[in-house]
């Protein structure tokens, strides 16, 4: 027995070191290979895993459908800007900034799951929906009769990420290898997504997950047992709009600007599309959703010239073609994959088709 665990254990520390080798090397590969741009998009990636496994807290571990998410994001990127820019003349620390922003989020969660304690289903959606714009357009229209937000015009030269007096914004040379700005930022987006990852696990498999799994399950049930339902609630309102708030500093700063219209419906919906087709209340599903979905409208750009050169001409628009093949993806889930591309334990039992005569 001692000798099977050691190989298992050694086992896992080769496929950990593996990884850890594989996801250093990935931007550079990717670079060499596929251009900067899609560094980018790796980087862009990691940002929408953190939002999805915080909407997955509320969606999938406590069942409760929140269609204004990406208002804790565009919250989380504000507080930053606002206090990292020329706007009110603050340069603060980006390692005071980004658990500030986190904070700020997680009070809006608490502000909005306060009021919806008592709501379910679609009339919780649409609560969670109409958060989500008057944030926008508070944003939108906070710039007079004093101007909080710039308005619409957004917030410009946003300070990058320092760290060590270093400044991520620029390029370093270590050994003849060439570091950008965006290898740098895919580093901190990296440690910060597997730390979101594994404080998710541990949550997922605490006494205040089972709590969240039972209110999804059974809410009156959950009650009988003497779960503080009010609370759980809160809490998981609150952990994913934390999620969602360092999301958004880190948005913010790689970005460097930032407008009321990076935060839209739009997004919202495709965070949660995020959470469904990936599987929710899987961690694993929900990264490869945030994942593919992040990656393949970008695939799809390719579309065009792909026409030109076997049709000789573009016949259907690439930004259309990338909607039409999104909502082909979405149906075709919802008809052969309900439970999701990675599916929970307890979602495919759930989903499974029952025998006939059980």
């Amino acid at each position: 027995m001692k000798s099977v665990a050691k190989n298992l254990t050694l086992s896992r520390t080769l496929l950990y070191a593996v990884i850890a080798i594989a996801l250093t090397a990935l931007p550079f590969v990717v670079d060499a290979t596929l251009g900067r741009a899609w560094v980018r998009i790796i980087d862009v990636a990691l940002l929408f895993v953190m939002l999805a496994l915080g909407l997955n807290i509320v969606v999938g571990f406590a069942g409760l459908l929140d269609l204004g998410y990406i208002a804790f994001f565009a919250v989380g990127a504000y507080a930053y800007a606002l206090l990292a820019s020329p706007h009110f003349g603050i340069h603060a620390s980006f390692l005071v900034l980004l658990p500030l922003g986190a904070l700020v989020a997680a009070a809006f969660g608490i502000l909005l799951g306060a009021p919806t304690l008592r709501l379910r289903g679609d009339y919780l959606a649409i609560v969670t929906l109409g958060f989500g714009e008057i944030i926008r357009i508070f944003l939108n229209n906070l710039n007079r009769p004093f101007n909080i937000t710039n308005g619409p015009q957004g917030i410009t030269l946003i300070d990058p990420i320092q760290i060590g007096g270093l400044s991520l914004a620029k390029t370093f040379h270590v050994s003849g290898l060439t570091i950008a700005p965006v290898h740098s930022y895919y580093f901190v987006f990296l440690l910060c997504t597997l730390g979101v990852i594994f404080v998710t696990h541990r949550l997922e498999n605490s006494r205040i997950g089972r709590a969240w799994v039972a209110i999804r399950e059974d809410e009156l049930a959950a009650s009988a047992m003497g779960i503080n339902t009010r609370n759980v609630k809160l809490l998981a309102f609150a952990m994913g709009a934390t999620f969602g708030g360092i999301s958004g500093g880190l948005f913010a700063s790689f970005q460097g600007f930032i407008s009321p219209e990076s935060f839209t419906l739009l997004d919202s919906i495709m965070v949660l599309c995020m959470v469904v087709l990936g599987g929710m209340g899987n961690v694993g599903g929900v990264v490869l959703g945030a994942i593919l979905l992040t990656a393949l409208p970008e695939a799809l750009r390719y579309m065009g010239p792909l026409q030109q050169r076997w049709l000789g001409q573009v016949i259907i628009d690439p930004s259309d073609l990338r909607m039409l093949m999104f909502g082909l993806a979405l149906v075709l889930m919802m008809l052969f994959r309900p439970a999701g591309l990675w599916p929970s334990k307890t979602r495919r039992r759930e989903l499974a088709t029952e025998k006939p005569g059980d």
